[in-house]
């Protein structure tokens, strides 16, 4: 029984990394890079505050390193002239040094984004590289994988004990059944390195497709 609850729990923390790498690049695409308090941006600050590009140049490809290099040194000569030229000189290196670097992942700019915009798990990650311990981002994603599994399971396994009552019964075991079938499979192929092909399906008749 102790074997079984070590492999459970190593298998739920293999199953919360893999969720975690493709949880986070979506969202780190859309509400970590863009912040004012990103990393990018975060890295921008020092740079200016250095006189030195040096920090930014790892969020460029090196095809647009010399842009950015050119831009730095507008905006170090800009923002000496006063308060208002400095804020309008650092805002426009940031937004060219973010939009360069979404467009290096292959990703639209959407302007700036407000600081505060990152999402919880994100700040985690970060805390987590910053401390250089990742036993709590580890605990916390195998926690979510876990909650998310037996939410599922518990809907499930009560609709299939009426699911003869009724056709619309049975439609609603089947709806939780595909929800519960699929959410496992994600975690697993994520888990295994593969990447997800079946999206949730429209209908019941739809998601028997797949399985």
């Amino acid at each position: 029984m102790r074997v079984q609850r070590k492999l459970i729990k190593r298998a739920l923390l293999v199953a919360s990394w893999s969720l975690a790498i493709s949880w986070l690049m979506p969202l780190a695409a859309g509400a970590h890079c863009d912040s004012v308090d990103g990393p990018v941006v975060t890295a921008a600050k020092l740079a200016l505050a250095k006189g030195e590009v040096t920090p930014v140049l790892k969020w460029v490809t090196k095809d647009d390193e010399g842009e950015i290099r050119a831009v730095f040194q507008k905006t170090l000569r800009v923002r000496t002239k006063g308060p208002e030229a400095k804020d309008l000189a650092d805002r426009y290196f940031f937004e060219t040094l973010v939009r360069m670097h979404r467009a290096s992942e292959g990703e639209p700019y959407t302007g700036l984004k407000p600081a505060g915009a990152i999402e919880p798990i994100i700040q985690t990650a970060d805390q987590a590289l910053e401390k250089g311990a990742a036993e709590q981002l580890a605990q916390h994603l195998t926690e979510q994988v876990a909650k998310g599994i037996k939410e599922r399971f518990q809907v499930a396994e009560a609709k299939k004990k009426r699911a003869e009552e009724s056709v619309a019964a049975g439609r609603e075991f089947v709806r939780a059944y595909v929800e519960f079938v699929h959410y496992v499979v994600k975690i697993h192929q994520d888990a295994s390195g593969h990447a997800a092909h079946a999206q949730g399906p429209k209908t019941p008749a739809d998601s028997h497709k797949h399985h």
